[in-house]
């Protein structure tokens, strides 16, 4: 009984024993078994490799796939380990050979380790080669294969074994001596890489050719005897050549990877969703651009592709890397912020056609116009005083869109770009002002392009009230970004209608030379696309939009300095069109008719028909266009028999009046409007004492109500004159100025005065010398 007792002790501290032995034996194992740091690496939608970058401690070392290509799976099984697929870590019978071997030679020349054994070696890097260290290896091997199956035990020795150099795993390998990836070599390549890791310093491919091609050549011998390759496999593949100097890796999204590493995915493999055919293609394109830019000191230029069916990235080139480091060719200008110039217009458009304040060609206002101390003018320098809201679009007429964005409102529009996803409206809409929709914000190409597929996926899917599965807001570069992207679908900002107008607008823009003239070429593409250039040409800006795809394209220098020549249409342009040659879209936005309701216009406005229109015609409008304004120039005159002259019954027997509806525009835009309409009927005189009390036949060009302005000074600082500007129907008239009740002058023909007045609030008034007046407020204000 004493010694059953004594017993029990002891049986339960071997237990314990036991039980910690287990423990420690399957904690022996640690996880990652490879911490090594590992290149970035980039590939395309098809698995192709675009970029990739060395790992940290030097090592051309890509991060492991689970799979290991079908080949070189059996080229290594072959080469070191033929029981790989039986054993479970430790193969006792190559052991004893092994040990035979050695003892035969008198010194190691068989290690007898198996795949597995040699996956925990290279786990525990720099142990020495003795054999208390091959009992540990072993012993772990046996643990690697209860945790791991053997295809990924396989996939870790291929990932992780040296190829010579600084080039680590099998990937890396295929790369750097054969320039693709392992799943496309040839059974003599696949050869060369499995006989590598067993001595790599050895055979370093390049140096003793003679032994890499025996032991390559050796191992093919040992795949045909097996029944792997046939005979005429074997001799077709042991006249191959073996490899030379390690290849360059390609560098086909060089910005892209750097965004990777910059978005916290340094170390990864990426799958893109770039088609790697269009990629190589744009690179291409963009640098041909490229040296005939630099011949106008233009150095910088990017371009974007995304699928408007998918929303994903399809090519990414975000600058011309291959130059000076002042010229900034790092610089990813796809992501940097730059001024809009005109870009935005069609989304100002597109906004006014969903609310109602327009219709696509009613006329809006093309004349000298100041807004406090901003004055817009046209490229061109020229008014033509009235003009339809499609046509101002598609000629990118800087004046009109001023006058519509005030009518619009700034910060409603601030807030429509905020919801098509640009990012970087930094400051309060007050900050802006009106100069926001001419270059005085900034974007990126990244997000415009984006918010130019939103008009284009907005048609598509037809989604505006209601959320669509396929409506995806915002682009997918990566490929696992793919999934997230669909859960978070919006609906668009636009109506089909409204944005169907604003591509038929963008679509008559003019092409750049070498594609005029496109509508009598069927080949020719339809694309709608739009331009911008920023002030002082700092910022070329193109973007285009077919079903298919939308691209965008920026080109100018990266530290902002401007160019003559750096325009739109000049610098940027081209480029687009060129990558629309390659993309060859062959299909049509479907007009969205039933997001549409008929209405009638007037033809000469393009506002909703009044009355007093004499032609109209009827078009499908966006639905809330019967909340737009009715056509506020056209109205009835009253004319003598002769129909010279407008009467009033004050001179006029009622029954001799015509009265009839006449297209009639404030003086200003008359001013402008008749010298680009010839057919334009200017209004008749009045007969003699025979006019109304009031009629509006005056206006002031200058100032404008409520303006604030501050006396201009010339290059010796010294204040100069402001001059005010006023305009009348009769030009025998005779205009008579006042500021304050206080007579200045007198003009006639042309009405033009030169003042100084003091600081502070003013009131002018001018007058004519029929008793007609205009009144503005203005203040001046001095340094």
């Amino acid at each position: 009984m004493r010694d059953y007792i004594q017993s029990v002790p002891i049986k339960i501290i071997c237990l314990i024993l036991l039980v910690g032995s287990l423990i420690l034996y399957w904690r022996s194992l640690s996880f990652p078994l490879f911490p090594s740091p590992t290149s970035t690496v980039l590939e395309s939608r098809e698995g192709k490799l675009l970029n990739a970058v060395i790992a940290d401690d030097m090592q051309w070392r890509f991060p492991a796939k689970e799979k290991t290509a079908e080949k070189f799976s059996i080229c290594i099984k072959q080469f070191e380990d033929r029981y790989f697929d039986y054993h479970i870590g430790f193969n006792p019978i190559s052991f004893i050979r092994a040990t035979i071997q050695n003892f035969r030679a008198g010194d190691v020349v068989s290690g007898g380790s198996t795949i597995s054994m040699q996956v925990i070696r290279l786990s525990r890097q720099g142990k020495p080669r003795t054999i208390r260290e091959k009992i540990i290896e072993t012993l772990l091997a046996i643990r690697l294969e209860i945790e791991y199956s053997k295809e990924e035990i396989l996939a870790l020795y291929a990932s992780n074994a040296p190829f010579g150099g600084n080039i680590v795993g099998l990937h890396a390998a295929s790369w750097r001596y054969f320039s693709r990836p392992p799943e496309h070599l040839s059974w003599s390549e696949s050869a060369t890489l499995a006989v590598l890791p067993n001595a790599p310093s050895l055979i370093y491919p390049g140096k003793n050719k003679e032994q890499l091609r025996q032991k390559r050549n050796r191992l093919l011998k040992r795949l045909t005897e097996h029944n792997y390759i046939d005979t005429t496999t074997y001799k077709l593949a042991i006249h191959e050549p073996l490899p030379g100097k390690p290849h360059d890796l390609p560098q086909e999204a060089m910005h892209l990877l750097t965004r990777v590493i910059h978005d916290g995915q340094k170390g990864q493999r990426i799958q893109t969703t770039l088609d790697y055919d269009l990629q190589r293609q744009v690179n291409t394109i963009a640098r041909f651009h490229h040296n005939k830019l630099t011949n106008n000191d233009i150095r910088n230029l990017s371009v974007l592709i995304l699928n408007n069916q998918t929303n994903e990235v399809e090519a990414y080139f975000g600058n011309i890397k291959d130059q000076k480091e002042e010229y900034g060719g790092m610089n990813d200008i796809i992501t940097s912020p730059r001024s809009t110039g005109s870009i935005l217009k069609p989304f100002l458009y597109a906004s006014m056609l969903d609310e109602g304040l327009i219709l696509p060609n009613s006329l809006v206002r093309d004349v000298p116009a100041v807004y406090g101390n901003y004055r817009p003018v046209n490229y061109n320098h020229q008014f033509t005083g009235a003009i339809p809201a499609s046509r101002a679009l598609s000629r990118s007429l800087n004046v009109p869109a001023v006058h519509m964005l005030n009518e619009y409102g700034v910060t409603r529009f601030y807030n429509k770009l905020k919801s098509l996803g640009i990012h970087t409206l930094h400051y309060p809409p007050k900050h802006y002002g009106l100069s926001l929709i001419l270059g005085g914000a900034e974007a990126t190409l990244w997000d415009l392009t984006n918010a130019y597929s939103v008009m284009a996926r907005t048609l598509l899917f037809n989604n505006h009230d209601h959320k669509n599965e396929n409506f995806r807001f915002y682009q997918a570069v990566y490929q696992k970004n793919r999934k997230q992207s669909r859960k978070n679908s919006y609906s668009s900002p636009f109506s089909t209608s409204s944005v169907w107008y604003t591509i038929e607008a963008i679509q008559k823009t003019n092409r750049p030379s070498g594609h005029s003239g496109w509508q009598n070429f069927y080949s020719s593409p339809m694309v709608a696309w739009k331009t911008g250039t920023s002030h002082g040409n700092r910022d070329a800006w193109a973007i285009g939009i077919t079903p298919e795809y939308t691209i965008g394209v920026w080109a100018g220098n990266a530290d902002g300095e401007g160019r003559p020549e750096l325009t739109g249409i000049k610098a940027a342009a081209p480029l687009l069109f060129h990558v629309l040659d390659i993309l060859k879209p062959d299909k049509w936005f479907q007009k969205p008719v039933e997001d549409m309701q008929p209405l009638k216009v007037c033809r000469q406005s393009g506002y909703k028909a009044s009355e007093y229109c004499p032609e109209t015609k009827a078009i499908q409008a966006p639905h809330l266009a019967e909340r737009s304004s009715l056509c506020p120039y056209h109205r009835i005159v009253h004319l003598d028999q002769s129909g010279n002259y407008q009467v009033t019954t004050q001179c006029e027997k009622p029954q001799n009046i015509i009265s009839k509806p006449w297209f009639v525009l404030p003086p200003l835009m008359e001013k402008y409007y008749k010298t680009h309409n010839p057919f334009y009927k200017v209004l008749p005189p009045y007969k003699n004492n025979c006019g109304p009390d009031s009629e509006n036949i005056l206006d002031l060009i200058y100032p404008q109500n409520n303006s604030q302005l501050k006396l201009p000074k010339d290059f010796n600082a010294k204040e100069n004159e402001v001059i005010f500007k006023a305009i009348h129907r009769n030009k025998a008239i005779v205009l008579f100025w006042f500021i304050d009740n206080n007579f200045i002058t007198s003009t006639t023909d042309f009405h033009e005065i030169s003042v100084k007045p003091e600081t502070g609030n003013h009131i002018l008034t001018v007058t004519d010398n029929n008793g007609n007046s205009i009144n503005r407020k203005f203040s001046i204000t001095r340094d």
